[in-house]
């Protein structure tokens, strides 16, 4: 796992908090000081932190577990959308949509329609239709996937959440709350820790900052599923090999000799017809 230094994230602002009359007291134990009216965020916390929500994201991704990447600010959207795609990891950067874990039936109809629609389309099912059937048929498939596209692939709720901002996305939070999935989120001055498993206190709204948090926990996830890959393919090979020596163990062994009938001479059968 890569280590990121002190230098790194000062360079990139993660330590630029809130305005002191906008702290969320719950953050304090991240709060290095306050300098002309704004509060400074501790970075060997966010490091300390940073390290451990990477340690985890890494083992979901060891153990095939899925981490869903959620950010919908302006200044986050597309560097989030980037870094999830890398990690070939599903990500909402549209909006939340209300009831994504509660209420999983119904999302994953719509994640259904939208794969069908897009099947529909490539195979030419669509070339039956009118022209302006054609183009409506179009515009609600671009609506669909303009939200849903970044989850198409999903078909159960994700195991963990990645938030860059849990105040903004506080939905998601209590409904991850609500059905117990583990949040690794991005934590500023103003925003309350305790709501998530593992909060990495660092400024949420500077582009640098956001970048180089979320490409962190991006890499860290992407690497353990590298390792499952790995690992995958050492099974595999240890199985071939062990399939290999028993079919090599099955030819060396001898074949079993028939039994052999007991030889009886003519003159004792002769013998033998006498008697009777």
């Amino acid at each position: 796992m890569k280590n990121i230094t002190l230098v790194e994230l000062l360079e990139a602002g993660c330590h630029f908090g809130h305005k002191k009359e906008k702290w969320h007291p719950k953050a304090a134990s991240f709060i290095y000081a306050a300098k002309e009216g704004v509060h400074i965020i501790d970075l060997a916390k966010t490091k300390e932190w940073l390290q451990k929500a990477g340690e985890y994201a890494e083992k979901l991704g060891q153990e095939g577990k899925v981490l869903m990447f959620v950010a919908t600010k302006r200044q986050a959207k597309l560097l989030l959308a980037t870094a999830a795609k890398k990690a070939n990891a599903p990500y909402l950067a549209s909006r939340w949509v209300g009831g994504f874990l509660t209420n999983w039936d119904q999302v994953k109809r719509n994640i259904d329609k939208l794969n069908k629609m897009k099947k529909d389309k490539a195979e030419g099912a669509w070339k039956k239709f009118v022209k302006h059937e054609i183009v409506k048929l179009d515009k609600e498939m671009k609506q669909i996937e303009m939200v849903y596209g970044g989850v198409a692939d999903l078909k159960s709720p994700p195991d963990a959440l990645f938030i860059v901002d849990i105040k903004k996305e506080d939905i998601a939070i209590k409904e991850a709350a609500r059905r117990e999935i583990p949040v690794i989120g991005m934590v500023d001055t103003n925003s309350d820790p305790s709501l998530i498993s593992y909060p990495i206190p660092a400024n949420d709204d500077a582009v640098g900052s956001i970048e180089i948090i979320v490409n962190f926990i991006a890499e860290c996830y992407l690497e353990g599923k590298e390792k499952r890959a790995k690992e995958g393919e050492k099974e595999k090979e240890r199985t071939s090999e062990k399939e290999s020596r028993e079919k090599a163990v099955e030819v060396k062994k001898p074949a079993a000799e028939a039994p052999t009938k007991p030889v009886v001479s003519k003159e004792k059968k002769k013998t033998v017809s006498k008697k009777k």
